[in-house]
């Protein structure tokens, strides 16, 4: 695949993110941003665009919005009623590091596993190997110590949807 399909692969997705955070979906904004994701692209594409085909999966896609969508309602909310009961009653805190395997395989999905901890309230990646294939991540209230509990608690549901998107 050349460079300019390249380009276009990842200019069609950065249009859409450009609208949806512009919130502007007149014809002169897609074309602006089309323009300027095309330009991105055609600087980037060879980086960032190892398998061009994947980026037009619709059931990619579709996963994507529902992890979107439950990741910024139900995850986050249930994330930060448990650090505002920890404020509440700071004797339940139990902080430490754990390590949590992961079984992704690209580089997309296990940082989409680390940044969905990372923003989650509670949670840090402190580390990744890559060779073990484990984050170390901080925890406000540990759980369970054990790597599969860690992984149960922590990431589980951040690399179910990750693995149908990216790998």
């Amino acid at each position: 695949m050349g460079r300019a399909a390249k380009a276009a692969a990842l200019a069609v997705p950065l249009t859409i993110l450009y609208l949806v955070y512009t919130g502007s979906w007149s014809l002169f904004e897609a074309v602006i941003g089309f323009a300027a994701s095309f330009i991105v692209g055609l600087l980037f594409a060879d980086a960032v665009v190892s398998r061009p085909s994947k980026l037009y999966s619709p059931v990619r896609w579709a996963w994507a919005l529902v992890y979107a969508v439950l990741y910024f309602t139900i995850i986050e909310l249930r994330a930060h009623a448990q650090v505002v009961k920890l404020i509440i009653s700071p004797g339940g805190m139990k902080p430490g590091i754990v390590r949590v395997p992961y079984s992704v395989e690209t580089d997309y999905a296990v940082t989409t596993i680390a940044n969905s901890i990372t923003n989650t309230p509670g949670t840090v990646v402190v580390d990744i190997d890559e060779k073990g294939k484990k984050m170390y991540v901080h925890w406000i209230k540990v759980e369970d110590e054990t790597d599969e509990g860690a992984r149960r608690h922590v990431s589980m549901v951040f690399e179910k949807y990750a693995k149908r998107i990216f790998d």
